[in-house]
């Protein structure tokens, strides 16, 4: 990523309808500025509006918009597959959503995001690094067809092919598998076996190694899971007949 603008100031610059993708803003102070209208989507932790840290606000308003959300953050193995079934249970639906769309419509992207094939590629990628390689400890569980991030500049050396092209069909079966996975980890852990926390692995990959338990690894995965399946949702909104959308 790109550093060159790291420290950088704006005074007196007009920024009107200015697009920020895939940038790191952490640490930006803004001082007299004029918010209006504004759309932001990302990770936030921190952030202050006239004094106000916001974040909190954000994360109790999803929560009373989307209730599942709070079986989400797991504590106990029972919790962990609840959570497990909640994932499987709302993915199912939309799968079958994008399924009913003409196969254009499924590999389309909706102003510059990932299509839905991709979203699911993107998490079959989630899965294997954060449950089979973090988790389970498997030395090189990445498929092909994953999709990594966009920050993400070692995907060959993963043994992830950047040229991929699966189908639709291609990338239901893996998400299949992989939920499966999921759930056959969690139906025969204990709650030890949540809380043990694995030392970094001896081959590389991804996640970075580091010591973590499988809890705080199911918790990122089931919360990647939200989060793309907000944006699938959106963006079939959009892809429906009468929505509107900037595709390609």
């Amino acid at each position: 990523m790109d550093d060159e603008l790291r420290g950088a100031r704006f005074t007196g610059r007009d920024m009107t309808g200015a697009e920020f993708r895939d940038v790191v803003l952490s640490g930006v102070r803004m001082r007299g500025v004029l918010l209006d209208g504004a759309d932001i989507d990302g990770l936030i932790d921190g952030l202050r509006v006239n004094g106000v840290d916001v974040a909190p606000l954000v994360e109790a308003e999803l929560d009373r918009r989307h209730p599942e959300r709070r079986a989400l953050r797991p504590t106990t193995v029972e919790g962990a597959r609840e959570a497990w079934a909640v994932v499987e249970g709302f993915w199912a639906p939309t799968v079958e959503r994008a399924r009913a769309l003409p196969d254009a419509e499924r590999h389309r992207s909706v102003e510059d995001e990932w299509s839905f094939v991709q979203t699911l590629r993107h998490l079959v990628f989630v899965t294997d690094a954060w449950i089979r390689h973090a988790v389970l400890g498997e030395a090189r569980p990445y498929h092909p067809a994953g999709l990594v991030a966009d920050f993400m500049d070692n995907a060959p050396d993963l043994g992830i092919d950047p040229t991929a092209a699966p189908s639709f069909d291609e990338v239901v079966a893996l998400r299949a598998d992989r939920f499966a996975r999921v759930r056959a980890f969690l139906d025969s852990a204990d709650q030890a076996e949540l809380d043990r926390v694995r030392e970094p692995g001896p081959v590389p990959g991804y996640p970075p190694p580091a010591a973590r338990t499988a809890l705080s690894c199911l918790r990122i995965v089931l919360s990647e899971e939200w989060e793309h399946h907000r944006f699938a949702v959106r963006d079939l909104d959009r892809l429906a007949p009468g929505g509107s959308s900037l595709t390609r």
